[in-house]
């Protein structure tokens, strides 16, 4: 077994991932491609994961030790404590640069480049689906009341009753 792609397999998985179950299938879809793992593996660690105290992203654990030993479980739980570990270390060094006027334009930057990609995004989507007048005002809605700082759940929950609303439950 090549150590180094296992490792960097679940570290994908758990990148890519919003925890809990989230690394299943990129893990499935890659351990069971290369061989490295059956399907009764994947079933057994999740089962143990839900029996067993703590967080449900564990059973990545269990996995590991169950397709590689006590070398795998290692491999897994670092690739599974890595991504936390390295947000931990970008605050910390958030809060010593945050402040700096280059930190700020950066960020300003970078939010501008994400806004660009949605409207590029929306104008395709449009182009292909063409344009509803309801779903063009809750895109509105949604701009008007966050520029107006309104919390995200809110403008979520409020966007998502004005389009039942418009135009009824999907179906």
């Amino acid at each position: 077994m090549d150590w180094l792609t296992y490792f960097l397999l679940f570290l994908k998985s758990v990148l890519t991932s919003t925890g809990g179950f989230g690394p299943l299938p990129s893990l499935h879809a890659d351990l069971i491609g290369i061989g490295w793992a059956t399907d009764a593996q994947f079933a057994e660690a999740l089962a143990v994961g839900q029996v067993s105290p703590g967080p449900n992203g564990l059973w990545v654990v269990v996995l590991g030790f169950m397709t590689g030993g006590g070398i795998g479980a290692s491999l897994a739980l670092v690739a599974v404590t890595l991504p936390p570990l390295l947000v931990l270390a970008v605050q910390r060094g958030f809060r010593q640069v945050g402040a700096h006027p280059l930190t700020r334009g950066f960020l300003s930057g970078l939010a501008l480049a994400i806004a660009g990609v949605g409207v590029v995004t929306l104008a395709r989507i449009v182009g292909q689906q063409g344009f509803d007048l309801r779903a063009g005002a809750l895109v509105v809605f949604g701009a008007v009341l966050a520029w107006r700082k309104v919390p995200v759940l809110l403008i979520v929950v409020m966007s998502a009753l004005a389009g039942i609303a418009l135009g009824g439950l999907p179906s």
